[in-house]
């Protein structure tokens, strides 16, 4: 399957179970090793158990491969590895910590903000 096509599938299931703040991002400049990374936040580690069990359970059902899981126990943050597709599926806390979302922009978007004038 696609990685655009699983990374929608993913954001609709997602967005099943009320899934927030949803971000996918290309990194296929950045890395070999997959696609898309796909962030949702959750308001509970309830809420990150659901998201990862609907996600699994939809794209299973449309023939994708689910190639691990990993945090469900403590459940603050769990990687959904759907091969082309990685989705991290974090408490607000966890996603405003590790920040994904910079860490995986494209290397020219940082430097505009690195060199960004200094406001006087």
């Amino acid at each position: 399957m696609r990685a655009d096509t699983l990374a929608r599938a993913a954001v609709a299931a997602l967005e099943d179970i009320k899934g927030r703040d949803i971000v996918v991002l290309d990194v296929r400049k950045l890395t070999s090793l997959f696609d898309k990374v796909v962030v949702v936040s959750a308001d509970s580690t309830r809420q990150i158990r659901a998201l990862a069990s609907h996600l699994q359970v939809k794209v299973k059902a449309l023939g994708a491969r689910i190639q691990g899981v990993e945090g469900e126990r403590a459940a603050d943050w769990v990687l959904v590895d759907l091969g082309s597709v990685i989705v991290h599926i974090m408490l607000p806390a966890v996603r405003k910590y590790y920040n994904l979302e910079e860490l995986w922009a494209p290397p020219r978007a940082r430097r505009r903000r690195a060199s960004a004038p200094a406001s006087h």
